[in-house]
Order: C-alpha cells, then structure tokens, then sequence
C-alpha cells in the first residue's frame, strides 16, 4: 500500500523570514490524521532568509537530522558546537537529556533550504550525541547513499533508533529498486524533480508512506533528489 501525501496538503507557516512546509503536525498546524509515521515525527522544508535564523531553542529525547539542499546553515549548541552546514551534508543530534541550539542563515543575502526531521529515539534521557557528515562526493557518484542508520554501518551516521535513511539523485530516466525486508516500511520524500513509485507519480515535495510492499521501484521522470526512510 502506497499512500501519497501531496505537497500542497502539507501544513505550511509564512513568518517573513522563515517559509516552512510541515508533512506532521508541528507548531501551529495540527493534522489528528498526519502526527507521523511509524517513528518518522517531523519532516519539515525549511527557506531561511539570508541574515535570518532560528535564536537559542531547546529540544529533548528527539534524535534530529539536518539535510541542507542549497545555501549553508550556521549551527551552535548549548554543548560546545558551532559549525556550518553545507550542501551535501548531514548533521544528527540526539537530544536526549536535553540541548538548546541555533540555526542562522550562514548568508546574508542567499536563501538556504533544507530538511530538518524528527525521529523518536528508541528510550528517552539519552545523553546528548552530535555527529555531521558531507556525503556530497557519494551522492554525486553513487545511485543512492546510506547516511544514517541505528549501527552507522557503509560510513553513515549513527542514530538512536532502528531507521535507515538513503539519499539518492537520480538523473531523469534512470531507476533504483529498493526491496523492503520483512515487516518494514517506509517513507519516501521528494526534495527535487519528479518520479515515478512503482507507478504512481509524484512531485517536487510529495511525500510518501509505504507498508506492505516488497519492492520500490523508483524511476526518474526528471533529474531528482529523493530522500527514503526505511522504518520498522
């Protein structure tokens, strides 16, 4: 089964500075029928203004990912981090007990875009964990890229709960099959271009969740970028 969540039905907050779409509840969009999937919690797609940020903010038991698409993302935290997120690059950091941090516009005059996501770590009052990794040289080379799992098995990075994520650019006209282990799901997110799912099309930040599936296979209608989590 192969439910499409499209880009428009996604919550969506307009603060100036900040355009953020929602695929979960989140702030002030409240969906009873989209507060997740499995322990997939927020997909957000962020466009920070240039000059513009998140201020200090804190976060708790929550294992959160940061996937810039374009621009660069300023990041400092309450344990001693301060670092810039380039295209290509993912940064994890498991909440656990508790973290306060920044996100800045890294430029003043050009947007930057990215993915931040929320995954429900497997116990609460972790202690705190942070970890960030450019795979811009795999993604460009490879059909797809394994950058986060529970072992941080093939050079991904470690996470906190029993979720693969796979990035992968494909150029128009290309295919990836992904097969789905036994009792799995997944979620897959459209960051660029459009696509094909085992038939059913999907665009430039629709969203998808699958159950019951064996194999995804995806086709490129365009030069795209999509992420795919692979859930239990």
């Amino acid at each position: 089964m192969i439910a499409i969540r499209k880009s428009e039905a996604r919550g969506y907050a307009d603060h100036g500075w900040l355009k953020s779409f929602h695929s979960f509840s989140f702030a002030n969009y409240y969906d009873p029928k989209h507060m997740g999937f499995r322990d997939l919690r927020v997909i957000n797609e962020d466009r920070i203004e240039g000059g513009m940020g998140f201020g200090m903010h804190s976060h708790k038991d929550m294992e959160i990912i940061s996937y810039v698409l374009s621009g660069a993302l300023e990041h400092k935290d309450s344990h001693g981090n301060a670092t810039i997120i380039s295209p290509g690059e993912v940064q994890r950091m498991s909440a656990g007990t508790g973290v306060s941090h920044s996100e800045h516009n890294q430029s003043k005059t050009q947007l930057a875009h990215f993915f931040q996501i929320w995954i429900l770590p497997k116990v609460a009052n972790l202690s705190f964990g942070y970890a960030q990794k450019s795979f811009e040289q795999d993604l460009n080379s490879k059909k797809s890229v394994l950058v986060c799992s529970e072992t941080g098995r093939d050079g991904s990075i470690s996470i906190q709960q029993d979720v693969d994520l796979h990035i992968s650019r494909l150029p128009s006209g290309e295919t990836w099959s992904f097969e789905l282990r036994d009792k799995r799901h997944a979620w897959l997110q459209v960051a660029k271009g459009n696509i094909s799912l085992n038939g059913k099309s999907l665009g430039v930040g629709d969203g998808a969740a699958v159950s019951d599936e064996k194999l995804l296979k995806i086709e490129a209608s365009s030069d795209c970028e999509i992420l795919l989590f692979d859930l239990k």
